[in-house]
């Protein structure tokens, strides 16, 4: 197995009442506490009260990537019981309303939150964040730029957004049609170069206009603080399986772009369109849509794309010791998503007790069970 690119993984969580499953609006102090016994500082407080963050340690193994996020969940579930409280991995809480929710106090948000005014308070949203380590920190850029075309798959194997304030979206994927609200997010801009990146994020911070590159939020951007390239598209994946199959897919693909040069060296404006128009029909289809392919000048099924990628970039997987958690996308694609499965159990509720409450109360029961599966 290679111990290069190395991989960290970030899943946000909502913090739930245990019984009602409703968000919960303001954070104990307690229960931080606890968790921050218990978790140290791979757990960290977000904008809003409602939610947290786990994260794993850099790793070269998916499973030991595993063997922590299971970890984090099962300790989050065990403090979160004793408070009286529960959580869930999703994209959106299918129930709570976001005027209700209040700001974490703290330096930073004080200043986002100034900046953003009510957008800010809108982002009660969770996603799922991998950081992937390549050999040449010089090389995020140009990686990022040809990665741009594959960033629509990642969002829709990812969808568990369908709901939003109690209502059914029509979305597989309703979280970055919200997320998309705040400045600075989205597929990153098509630069081609480090020294392009770079003239941009010291205009703006010259400009006093951000303090620096952690605040832009692109769907895919070099990070700040790592030297790694950052996936941030993804929803917060329900089950954890999902997380580690997109997290080895990510990284099979990081290897692959920096070792195929040539890979989307010749994308152009035209390319980037498409990718946004791409990105959508992730966001509202998930893994039953179809992606537009320009060479082809046709529509490609999800699962025809994916699969096509899945055997691309298998020689990756292989030397990166994660062949089989790549393979597994395959099981997203066979079972569904956890946007897919948040229908289904709504259906058979609503169809069973003939109540929409009810029927989103099984949503957010199942929700809460098989995050801690």
């Amino acid at each position: 197995m290679s111990n290069e690119y190395q991989i960290g993984v970030e899943e946000e969580y909502f913090i739930v009442d245990a019984e009602s499953k409703a968000v919960q609006k303001k954070m104990p102090a307690a229960f931080i506490m606890a968790l921050k016994r218990d978790l140290g500082k791979t757990v960290t407080r977000e904008m809003l009260q409602a939610q947290i963050e786990v994260m794993t340690i850099p790793s070269c193994s998916l499973a030991e990537i595993y063997g922590e996020l299971m970890q984090a969940r099962r300790t989050v579930g065990e403090v979160a019981a004793q408070h009286g409280l529960s959580f869930f991995a999703a994209g959106t809480h299918p129930t709570a309303t976001w005027t209700e929710t209040q700001q974490t106090p703290a330096q930073r948000y004080d200043g986002v939150m100034h900046d953003l005014q009510m957008i800010g308070e809108r982002n009660l949203l969770c996603g799922l964040h991998v950081h992937v380590e390549l050999p040449d920190p010089d090389l995020r850029v140009d990686v990022m730029h040809r990665m741009g075309p594959y960033v629509p798959l990642f969002i829709a194997l990812a969808t568990s957004s369908p709901f939003w304030r109690a209502r059914r979206t029509g979305l597989m994927g309703y979280r970055l049609a919200a997320y998309d609200e705040l400045p600075r997010t989205g597929l990153p801009p098509m630069f081609k170069s480090k020294a392009d990146f770079d003239e941009y994020i010291a205009t703006l911070v010259e400009a006093r206009v951000i303090p620096d590159s952690t605040y832009v939020w692109w769907a895919l951007r070099p990070s700040h603080k790592h030297p790694t390239l950052e996936l941030r598209a993804p929803d917060s994946c329900t089950r954890l399986a999902d997380t580690i199959a997109i997290a080895a897919l990510y990284r099979s693909l990081a290897r692959h772009l920096v070792r195929n040069p040539e890979v989307n060296a010749d994308l152009n404006v035209v390319d980037g369109a498409i990718a946004w128009e791409n990105k959508w029909r992730a966001q509202r289809y998930g893994i039953h849509g179809s992606f537009v392919d320009r060479k082809a000048r046709r529509a490609v099924a999800v699962p025809d794309f994916a699969e096509h990628l899945i055997e691309r970039i298998a020689d990756d997987a292989r030397a990166l010791g994660c062949e089989s958690e790549v393979k597994s996308v395959r099981a997203i694609l066979k079972h569904g998503t956890s946007a897919d499965m948040q229908i289904s159990v709504y259906r058979e509720a609503e169809h069973r007790t003939g109540s929409r409450t009810e029927a989103l109360r099984a949503v957010t029961s199942w929700l809460a069970e098989t995050t801690l599966q």
